[in-house]
């Protein structure tokens, strides 16, 4: 089985009462719990079958996950010879995700967009004051996302 058929199962019977997709609802679950690489699988799930507008933000907050994915495996392995080069990629997927978001309002499809580009900004801006020599995630100041309500 594959990795969307694999995805697809899980998501099985997850609609609910819900007007929100249930692999869109899983992200937030995802990220808030730290699984930034799985947040990232799961909503690339659906991304792949958007188009237009909601491509560009699903995208985005894929790049978003994919940047804390880079900050999670620095900070696990910060000696080793691929993890502890990660520090500039994140940044550039932060950028990139807020370039992705600049379209967009404050808020859009249930959630606080401006807290994920603050939130992005941020980070990048303590990855150059650091000249990407320290990193700013550690599993007890992980930020969380509130899903849509």
């Amino acid at each position: 089985m594959g990795k969307h058929e694999r995805i697809a199962a899980r998501m099985t019977g997850r609609d609910g009462d819900s007007s929100w997709h249930p692999c869109y609802l899983e992200y937030f679950r995802l990220f808030n719990g730290q699984s930034y690489y799985e947040a990232h699988d799961v909503l690339e799930h659906i991304w792949l079958g958007a188009n237009g507008e909601q491509y560009v933000f699903y995208k985005a907050l894929i790049q978003f996950a994919g940047a804390y994915v880079h900050l999670q495996h620095h900070h696990r392995e910060p000696a080793h010879r691929i993890h502890g080069r990660r520090l500039q990629p994140a940044a550039r997927l932060f950028r990139r995700s807020v370039e992705l978001l600049e379209a967009f309002p404050a808020a859009y499809e249930g959630i606080s967009l401006d807290g994920i580009r603050q939130t992005a900004e941020h980070t990048i801006q303590q990855l150059i004051e650091s000249k990407f020599t320290t990193n700013p995630w550690s599993p007890d100041r992980a930020p969380q996302l509130r899903g849509p309500d």
